[in-house]
């Protein structure tokens, strides 16, 4: 079945079939582009997400990043960008081969519809012309009989009148005749037009306009597969990306999968741990007992109003975790400024990166070497002297990469004696007598006699030794004129041997003057009879106070 067989009387329908066709096509496209509007903005809001939430630091800068909880966001975060590079194809597959090609078709299609219509509409007026031809023919054939038989019905009866001259009758024959065969050629002409306009007519019917018909058929059912096509890419846009988003699920299923709270616990552990040894137990002040000393900003005191002034928690300046105040840290070379475990890891960082960068720089000698034995054997390749430069350049940064990397080996083991100690220190508190802090004390007397000067504390750096390195570096504070006379006497526990600056040694049993209390950090200034004055462990000692 066939329009031109089926339709050969519907014109007007064919023509607007064909165009509500065309009108579909265009919607389709307008439809797809709005679409692809869509997929782009809603891809653009993705990624401006993304670009929100992801870390602005690099992940080797970033502590957080050590965390299998960011880790696993980070990796959500990129799988959602991907999801939205996926949503950009399907915009730009629909745009280039659905949005594109289907305009430009529908132009195609617009064109040769016009085409079609308009030989079909001058078939319509070729065969209309024909009609008004023939209907001229037959209204010229009527009237050219009617004056013929007219004609006759006058010659006839002028023939029969007695009082009609001859003449006059046959004149009237003449016209009759005349007429009669004027009104021939008019029937003769008529005929032709008429056998004509059958033959067109015909032709118009089953022959031109069913072609006409069946090429706008031929048209229509193009453009409807071309359609239907346009659909099928509609799906295969999104099939096409399935793969790559159902992996982007895939991958954050598996970083909610990485999430580890245990690990995280480890990483904090590893990131933060100081190394610092425990602070020892708060010595009890007996403030029952009557006390006579010289005023001392490290002691109890008698104000000048007689008053006793006691030393609160906020008039101790011995700094106890956690309730110190955090300095304004120095950082320094040997990251001495950080804690002792947070120094080890910063040390032992900085020296896998120098013996990455020196190894580096031996196998660049060695090419340079080879290269410059190639130069030697075949001068034609380049000059051995141009060489020379780069491989001075690369001595000299071997050389300064060495020093570094000895510098480094030598600090990393201060602190890992100095983590070590501080380790020994804390596991054994509580079964032996304790050994002092790993902190100097305040820059005080030493084994020299010079406990009568006036001194200034200031914060001392790390001991180069690792068994005597400070902790607590907060002797911050200027020390206040000393006493003239000591403040009580004690008696020595424990046999010390002070190795540090401004301690001093003790032997088990000696008696020794007090000089200053403890000030919370556990240490005690005390001289000893035979001359020297500094600082001893104040649970070495059994104090008694005047």
């Amino acid at each position: 079945m066939d329009w031109g067989t089926e339709l050969w009387d519907q014109f007007e329908v064919l023509e607007r079939h064909t165009q509500w066709g065309l009108d579909l096509l265009d919607r389709y496209v307008k439809f797809v582009k709005e679409r692809t509007e869509v997929e782009q903005a809603y891809a653009k809001q993705l990624r401006s997400l993304v670009k929100k939430y992801m870390p602005k630091r690099p992940g080797k800068d970033d502590p957080e990043s050590k965390f299998s909880q960011q880790q696993s966001f980070v990796q959500i975060l990129q799988e959602v960008n991907d999801f939205a590079g996926q949503r950009e194809l399907v915009a730009e597959n629909l745009s280039v081969h659905v949005c594109l090609e289907l305009a430009k078709y529908s132009q195609e299609m617009k064109q040769e519809r016009k085409m079609h219509f308009q030989e079909g509409r001058r078939a319509q007026q070729q065969l209309e012309s024909g009609f008004k031809q023939l209907e001229n023919s037959k209204r010229k054939f009527e009237r050219d009989c009617r004056e013929a038989e007219k004609a006759a019905q006058t010659a006839e009866r002028l023939d029969q009148d007695i009082n009609a001259t001859k003449a006059d009758v046959e004149k009237a024959k003449q016209q009759a005749h005349l007429r009669s065969h004027m009104a021939e050629e008019s029937k003769n002409e008529y005929a032709a037009q008429l056998q004509r306009f059958n033959r067109d007519q015909a032709h118009f019917y089953f022959s031109q306009m069913p072609q006409i018909f069946n090429k706008l058929q031929d048209m229509d059912e193009r453009r409807a597969t071309h359609l239907g096509a346009g659909y099928r890419l509609l799906s295969e846009a999104e099939l096409q990306v399935v793969p790559i988003i159902a992996k982007c699920l895939e991958g954050m299923k598996v970083a909610a999968d990485a999430v580890d709270a245990k690990n995280d616990s480890q990483v904090l552990i590893e990131l933060h741990k100081s190394g610092f040894a425990r602070p020892g137990d708060v010595e009890f002040e007996d403030f029952s007992q009557p006390m006579n000393r010289v005023p001392s900003d490290s002691s109890l005191g008698t104000p000048s109003d007689g008053r006793p002034e006691l030393r609160g928690p906020g008039r101790s300046r011995a700094k106890r975790w956690p309730f110190s105040k955090k300095n304004k840290t120095v950082v320094t070379e040997d990251f001495s400024h950080l804690p002792p475990e947070q120094q080890r890891k910063r040390l032992q960082q900085q020296l896998e990166e120098r013996n990455r960068e020196l190894q580096k720089e031996i196998d660049q000698r060695e090419a340079l070497k080879k290269m410059k034995d190639v130069y030697e054997k075949t001068p034609q390749m380049g000059d051995p002297a141009s060489l020379e430069p780069q491989i001075t350049e690369t001595l000299n940064n071997i050389e300064r990469l060495k020093l570094e990397v000895q510098k480094y080996e030598a600090w990393l083991a201060e602190a890992e004696s100095r983590v070590l100690s501080n380790r020994g220190d804390t596991l054994g508190r509580h079964t032996r007598p304790p050994d002092p802090p790993a902190s100097a004390p305040p820059d005080g007397s030493s084994n020299s006699n010079n406990g009568s000067q006036d001194k200034e504390s200031s914060e001392e750096p790390p001991s180069e030794d690792g068994q005597d390195a400070p902790i607590y570096t907060e002797f911050d504070e200027d020390f206040e004129e000393e006493p003239a006379s000591p403040i009580g006497h004690c008696v020595a526990i424990y046999h010390f041997e002070g190795s540090s600056e401004g301690t001093i040694s003790m032997a088990e049993g000696e008696d020794l003057s007090l000089m200053e209390e403890d000030k919370g950090d556990g240490w005690t200034r005390v001289r000893r009879k035979q001359g020297g004055e500094g600082y001893v462990p104040t649970s070495y000692l059994r104090v008694t106070l005047n």
